[in-house]
């Protein structure tokens, strides 16, 4: 990796200094904070992580992989969360999920070129009683239709 590409170590060293030592009972919560640095987990930053802690590699990407709330990749400015739970599903989620993937041109777990948008699809958001639901960010949007999301997304161009 050049140096270029390469994220900044010093928020990243904080984050180990402040939570040493660290051990593998520790590695969520310290995972958990890098990312908050970040906003994903970069390789070179998981990298410094194991060669500071001496824990082994794969144990951290391990953890780091396990966890749905760990990102090893960039995400978008904005989360579209697409609700595939039964209610919305009843009530045509899957068709308001094919209008987002059209809309921004990607696949679930995927985040535009632009970094704008990434998308994901969630058993529940909790909200049956507003199916079809999505949520941008923290903002809800329910009884959502396909032809409802060009307007709710591009407020948040």
């Amino acid at each position: 990796m050049s140096v270029s590409t390469m994220a900044p170590l010093e928020p990243a060293l904080k984050v180990i200094a402040d939570l040493a030592p660290v051990t593998e009972g520790r590695i969520i919560p310290l995972l958990q904070k890098l990312q908050e640095a970040y906003g994903y987990l970069p390789r070179d930053v998981v990298l410094e992580v194991v060669r500071r802690t001496g824990l082994p590699a794969s144990r951290v990407f391990g953890v780091a992989t396990f966890y749905s709330q760990f990102r090893l990749t960039p995400g978008g400015r904005h989360t579209v969360r697409c609700c595939r739970g039964t209610a919305c599903h009843v009530r045509g989620s899957k068709a308001v999920l094919s209008a987002v993937k059209s809309h921004l041109a990607i696949d679930d777990g995927e985040t535009t070129p632009d970094l704008k948008f990434s998308l994901e699809t969630v058993a529940c958001l909790g909200t049956c009683f507003l199916a079809p639901v999505i949520m941008v960010d923290n903002d809800y949007f329910g009884s959502m239709t396909p032809g409802g999301i060009k307007k709710v997304l591009d407020a948040y161009q």
